[in-house]
């Protein structure tokens, strides 16, 4: 049984093109860390990428979240 934030998120994923393109964008993110993650060791640069992945990543899901809650709120 899915909780009632769970579903307004398959809604979401099912009918808004914006939390479908954030959801995307957030997998693309993760998908982009794990490339990272599995290096032995990382150059500055990709350091400095992991950073600035992850911050995007976080700011893809508090959109999303947003998303949420408007449609809780409605």
């Amino acid at each position: 049984m899915s909780s009632p934030t769970e579903a307004i998120r398959e809604q979401l994923m099912a009918t808004n093109e914006e939390y479908q393109r954030l959801r995307d964008i957030h997998t693309q993110y993760s998908a982009q860390l794990d490339q990272l993650s599995a290096k032995t060791y990382l150059s500055e640069q990709e350091q400095m990428e992991e950073v600035r992945l992850k911050k995007l990543k976080l700011q893809a899901k508090d959109k999303m979240e947003l998303l949420v809650r408007r449609a809780q709120s409605s």
